[in-house]
């Protein structure tokens, strides 16, 4: 069902509704459902049918993987069958395993976002109604509103002063002007001006729309399915990237050097083989990925408990290394519930008339909800306006900070227009005194702009409202916005939070610099700073902005505090050169003027109630507008990644040390330092541990400041201890061969107890900066490491120990292994200390 190959914007709208087998009241909630599985079958994101087949195969695409199941089938056509069926079995019972965390943590990220969904007013049965937006179909006709997203490609069918921005369309950044009638079937996007198109957003006005094309047959969902689109790479999913690279290359060397010395050597090619592979799945963090995303899914469940909802979950790792966040001060600094203070003359007397105007224009304007209008409702005083009624509308924009309503009362005609203070006089070549009679502007000028100040230094948000009379068959767009009477001043209070000093202090306390960006005066935003004690913060101005280039404002912006006065495209502008100064930046925004600069932040977070373009745009989706919830979760987001770089660490040391001492010592052995099939089960029992890091208690001072993810530094990392745990590898083999004179079978059991136990124990030592015995780990990391040390014991006195080719040690052995593990703990336990020792120039992760 799609107009595309005919250009429904060439067709008229009747038509389209007509072949689309709508109605001008919409669909009924029968076609609607029926029509729903088309739409669901066309969704430009298909995983949702095949998400659990594809995630449980990803499990198995590692090339590594897919050779050992290989060199397995092998073994059975060689008839060694027992070997073989253990390979296998230990390999899908990493793979599921892997594959249950990774579901679990998608299931949980699903039901997550499902919380803040976007829903689209459309008509069903004839009344307007709030739907998902992925359950839009062809047919259904869209109410749109300023700060809407356009939830699939449209046909106008009424429009009033409309403006779409199509940047992620055209790339051009003015929003674009659409109106009802067809266009050449052959117009390019640009010029379709009586059609929206999916993944752009009602920058103001308002519209009717006909639902066309939804999914992969809409313009954006084509371009997606050509280019194959993905979103950039975040610093955090670069670092991992690098770091799984980086592994690569050295398992690659070893498996090559490995094989062909041990066939140099003249051991079985097959065991040469296998335990060349056997050694690079050791060496490969094969769970990286499921351990990831149970990190990041469990501290999104975390920060969900704090009411942040986090979209993206790469955006955790930058949430937590913010440090600048960036925000408007209404509803952060400031209560948010704003309050009508006063109605004003000229004179700043109380006008009943300046109060009504007030009312009318905020009771009958149909765009976007916005606090200001609120407000003036909620004040109502039992206001009557029975005997008004609304003729016409021109909606509020960013542009020119006004909004007008075209009222009747008998035979007069009013268009009442309300807005920013300065943009109300710029229009206004009169105004009206308190006895009524009508005044020039310029007697009374300057009159009006110091009364403007004074209420803005005292903190108040001030507006201005105006009125002019209309012919009785007149309608108005923005240039009847002109040679308007000036009424008066609406006086807003919106007071600061009483904890907000607290809170700031918070943020400073986590190495989190607050800047406020703000449309409102410089001078309402210092009394706002001397109200919270912020002492005297450096304020640059819009206008100032305008006449700094961009180098300087980079060097500038650290230093600033404030930016007011600040235009809608003046924000993107300051983030990026926060961001130019090094700074990984969040900004915090709710309305259509802050989607661009969502966009460039480092972390966007907007706010459940925020307009659908700003929730669209944001990584992070607050359920409360306030910087506790931030903070919550900018905690969470630390702890997140701290956990998530203790499993780099641990991948990288014991597992690593154990390998490459495996790989050494085959060399001077003449029978395999462990069996492939021994390895396989080692790397799956370390595995166990770790697979519950996500739940592991984070040390304090890894939330205290902002921290970035550093290849370097890991690589350090596992030189340093992955070169501790081969010496005492080392040190195991030559007590094992040299001391005790261990058998084959003897040496292999001994080498692999003390492998597991001291790779478990280890990770004790280097999940925290601290003594091990200062830090506490999680219960369920505990839990899982003493039953992995308990199994290892066991596992020699069990049948188990005759397929895997283990046997019983005498007691001599195990004082062996348990002197040099304690020695090994202790070693890494000092070499920590040095480790973490802050030396100059060091890049700290």
């Amino acid at each position: 069902m799609s107009l595309t190959n005919a250009g429904f914007w060439s067709r008229k709208a009747d038509e389209a509704i007509a072949q689309l087998n709508s109605s001008a009241n919409g669909l009924s909630s029968e076609q609607a459902r029926q029509r729903l599985d088309d739409v669901k079958k066309n969704a430009i994101n298909e995983r949702r049918g095949t998400s659990t087949v594809v995630l449980l195969l990803k499990q198995f695409k590692s090339p590594i993987i897919l050779i050992l199941i290989a060199a397995a089938i092998l073994s059975f056509v060689l008839q060694d069958n027992t070997d073989a069926v253990i390979i296998l079995v230990i390999v899908f019972a990493s793979g599921l395993l892997s594959f249950w965390q990774e579901m679990g943590a998608t299931n949980a990220m699903k039901k997550l976002l499902d919380i803040i969904s976007i829903k689209v007013h459309v008509l069903r049965d004839g009344n307007k109604t709030d739907v998902p937006v992925e359950e839009i179909v062809p047919g259904d006709i869209a109410i749109l509103v300023a700060g809407d997203m356009i939830p699939a490609d449209c046909l106008l069918i009424e429009s009033k002063d409309l403006f779409v921005n199509e940047a992620s369309l055209t790339g051009e950044s003015f929003p674009a002007e659409k109106s009802v009638g067809a266009t050449d079937a052959a117009s390019p996007i640009g010029k379709r001006t009586n059609a929206l198109f999916l993944g752009t957003n009602v920058v103001s006005g308002a519209a009717k729309a006909l639902v066309v094309n939804t999914g992969k047959a809409t313009e954006y969902g084509q371009i997606s399915e050509r280019l194959q689109l993905h979103p950039p790479e975040s610093d955090f999913q670069k670092g991992i990237r690098q770091f799984g690279n980086f592994l690569m290359e050295v398992t690659l060397v070893l498996v090559i050097a490995i094989f062909a010395i041990n066939v140099f050597f003249h051991k079985p090619v097959i065991d040469a083989f296998l335990f060349s592979l056997a050694i690079a799945v050791g060496l490969t963090p094969q769970l990286l990925p499921a351990i990831i995303s149970v990190n990041l899914s469990y501290g999104a469940r975390k920060m969900a408990e704090k009411k942040v909802i986090v979209k993206v979950l790469e955006s955790i790792e930058d949430f937590g290394s913010m440090n600048v966040l960036c925000s408007d001060k209404t509803g952060t600094l400031t209560d948010g519930t704003v309050l009508l203070h006063a109605t004003q003359d000229i004179t700043g007397a109380h006008s009943d008339k300046v109060f009504l105007y007030a009312f009318l224009n905020a009771s009958l304007e149909s765009g976007f909800a916005n606090p200001i209008d609120v407000a003036i409702r909620d004040a109502k005083n039992n206001t009557d306006i029975s005997a008004y009624k609304k003729m016409d509308e021109v909606p509020y924009d960013f542009i020119r900070k006004r909004l007008s309503i075209l009222v009747s009362c008998n035979t007069e005609r009013i268009m009442i227009t309300k807005g920013a203070f300065s943009n109300i006089v710029d229009v206004c070549d009169k105004a009206e005194a308190a006895n009524g009679d009508i005044v020039p502007m310029a007697e009374v000028k300057d009159k009006l702009v110091s009364t403007f100040q004074e209420l803005s230094a005292s903190g108040y948000r001030v507006l201005g409202i105006a009125s002019k009379n209309m012919p009785a068959t007149a309608i108005i767009n923005k240039d009847t916005e002109q040679q308007m009477t000036f009424l008066g001043f609406v006086v807003f209070n919106d007071p600061p939070k009483p904890d907000i000093t607290k809170t700031l202090t918070s943020l400073k306390a986590l190495g989190i610099g607050f800047k406020v960006i703000t449309g409102d005066n410089a001078a309402i935003a210092m009394s706002l700073c001397k109200q919270i004690d912020l002492g005297n913060p450096v304020i640059i101005t819009g206008p100032e902005l305008s006449r700094i280039p961009d180098d300087a404002l980079a060097e500038r912006a650290n230093s600033v505090n404030i930016f007011a006065e600040v235009e809608p495209n003046q924000k993107e502008r300051i983030i990026v050169a926060l961001k130019r100064a090094g700074n990984v930046v969040g900004y915090m925004g709710d309305g259509i003027n802050d989607v661009s600069a969502l966009h460039a932040a480092d972390v966007g977070i907007s706010v459940d109630t925020a307009v659908d373009a700003a929730k669209s745009a944001a990584h992070i989706v607050l359920l409360e507008k306030n910087l506790d919830a931030v903070i919550a979760g900018v905690k969470e987001g630390r702890k997140t990644f701290a956990n998530t770089l203790k499993y780099i660490f641990m991948a990288t040391s014991a597992n690593f040390g154990n390998m490459f001492s495996m790989a050494g010592a085959s060399l001077f052995l003449p029978f395999l330092p462990l069996l492939p099939k021994q390895i396989l089960l080692m790397n799956i029992m370390t595995d166990l541990p770790e697979m519950t890091i996500a739940t592991d208690s984070v040390d304090d001072e890894m939330v205290l400041k902002p921290r970035k993810w550093s290849v370097r530094f890991i690589r350090n990392f596992m030189i340093v201890f992955g070169l501790i745990s081969s010496i005492f590898d080392y040190i195991t083999f030559g007590v094992l061969k040299y001391i005790l004179h261990a058998n084959p079978a003897q040496f292999q059991t001994g080498w692999w107890i003390e492998s597991i136990i001291s790779a478990a124990l280890v990770v004790l030592v280097i999940r925290t900066r601290k003594p091990f015995y200062k830090s506490r780990p999680g219960k369920y990391l505990l839990a899982a490491t003493l039953a992995i040390v308990a199994a290892t014991l066991l596992i020699p006195f069990t049948p188990l120990k005759i397929p895997f080719g283990f046997t019983t040690l005498p007691l001599i052995f195990y004082f062996a292994v348990s002197a040099i593990i304690v020695l090994y703990i202790a070693t890494a336990e000092i070499a920590k200390h040095f480790f973490y020792r802050p030396r100059r120039g060091q890049t700290d992760t």
